[in-house]
């Protein structure tokens, strides 16, 4: 991995959490979870880029969201959508999903990532935002909660990009 500045990257930020999922991941080597994702976004807040993503209270990987200061967000080529989806369908509480979906985490920046991902974004938790239904200004968003499992929103200073 390149650690490259992020304005090097050239992305379309709508595409690559709408189409491409990626992994989210925190924690430290002996102590962590990753989920695929697919919400989320990159952005400038308080003078510096952002990632944010979201996660409901009930995902394992949420205690480690809590817990732990970092982030990653690991990006995959088309090819590896075996694993993410191995990774999306499996917890963390039932399995080592690296080794079911044939991955390799590794420590960067505080947190882990993959080294099979193309690109890597390592981020500094800097708010962690409670979504529920007062928040909601459109009730059609509603239907996403029918058991009132709720997304948190956490937003990350992006600390470090890595590419392959």
């Amino acid at each position: 991995m390149q650690k490259v500045d992020y304005s090097q990257l050239e992305l379309n930020p709508f595409l690559v959490f709408s189409e491409d999922t990626f992994l989210l991941s925190a924690g430290e080597p002996d102590d962590w979870n990753t989920m695929t994702a697919g919400w989320g976004g990159f952005g400038s807040l308080f003078g510096g880029p952002v990632a944010y993503v979201f996660v409901r209270k009930s995902r394992y990987t949420f205690s480690f969201m809590e817990r732990y200061p970092s982030f990653s967000l690991s990006f995959f080529p088309h090819e590896m959508k075996v694993a993410l989806d191995y990774c999306g369908s499996h917890s963390g509480r039932d399995c080592d999903k690296s080794e079911g979906a044939g991955i390799t985490p590794f420590q960067i920046d505080g947190t882990v990532a993959f080294e099979e991902a193309n690109l890597i974004m390592t981020c500094r938790k800097i708010l962690s935002v409670p979504l529920s239904e007062e928040t909601m200004i459109d009730s059609s968003l509603l239907k996403f909660y029918p058991h009132g499992d709720w997304h948190r929103m956490f937003i990350g200073a992006i600390e470090g990009v890595y590419i392959s």
